[in-house]
């Protein structure tokens, strides 16, 4: 189903006062307040009471402009300011202002996820691959983790793709129910991450200059999806565990010296 404007005005206005005002240039505007009061009041909605670090702002440190800000949500999704930010409270704000419009889109009837979703959602991801054919497990196995788990774990899997591990699983005959169950019980968390730089680590040895070459890739598709207001956690962590497969090497050699 598509959403007409109208129904996306009146929805957005429904779910948060003065939210018509949010794509405007009012710098009077307390967007990182109004952000933080809709997760509140979404949490208590679905009585969750926990309101710590409900939303994570991370600034990325800089001698000067432009400034870069991320904001993290409940449930792992991530999104950064879209303009050109001359301080760091700008960039702060305008990354709250990015997240607050994708938070209140998503509470709209159009976005709920169903059985025509999941197969578009599907084929979408298998236009990208290699992969030519959806099978029922396939759609079966995407429908789980769409409506049982969070965003982090999704940008998980998304992650094992990337690196190879997936096809590794595959390669031992094991089966996808096998590994959606393993994985929906990890967190993104620092583990995670250094497992996977390892993973990275190794492809480095094999083939030297690999990692600074796919951090450079990587840095250019997270700022290009960031100044087009997308969501951004898949190639932040990308960047993330890049940069720290390539701390490792560079400690590696240093020890050699």
């Amino acid at each position: 189903t598509v959403c007409t404007s109208s129904q996306v005005k009146s929805a957005l206005l429904s779910i948060l006062p003065h939210v018509q005002y949010i794509h405007t240039e009012n710098q009077n505007l307390n967007v990182v307040g109004m952000l933080h009061q809709f997760w509140e009041q979404k949490q208590m909605k679905s009585m969750m009471m926990e309101t710590e670090n409900l939303v994570v702002y991370e600034s990325i440190p800089s001698p000067g402009p432009p400034y870069i800000c991320y904001v993290t949500l409940p449930g792992g999704s991530c999104f950064g300011n879209l303009k050109y930010c001359y301080s760091k409270a700008e960039a702060r704000r305008d990354a709250a202002r990015i997240a607050l419009m994708n938070s209140t889109f998503n509470e709209l009837p159009c976005r709920r996820i169903t059985p025509e979703f999941i197969s578009r959602s599907v084929k979408e991801a298998v236009s990208t691959t290699s992969v030519s054919l959806i099978t029922a497990t396939c759609v079966a196995g995407y429908h789980f983790l769409l409506q049982t788990l969070h965003h982090e774990i999704m940008t998980v899997f998304q992650l094992l793709h990337w690196n190879g591990t997936l096809k590794a699983f595959r390669e031992m005959r094991c089966s996808r129910q096998e590994v959606i169950l393993y994985y929906s019980q990890q967190r993104l968390d620092e583990r995670t991450r250094s497992h996977m730089a390892l993973d990275w680590l190794q492809k480095e040895q094999e083939s030297p200059g690999l990692l600074s070459q796919e951090l450079q890739l990587a840095m250019k598709e997270l700022g290009e999806a960031r100044r087009i207001g997308r969501e951004l956690r898949f190639y932040k962590e990308k960047k993330e565990i890049l940069s720290l497969a390539l701390s490792h090497a560079n400690d590696a050699v240093s020890l050699l010296l």
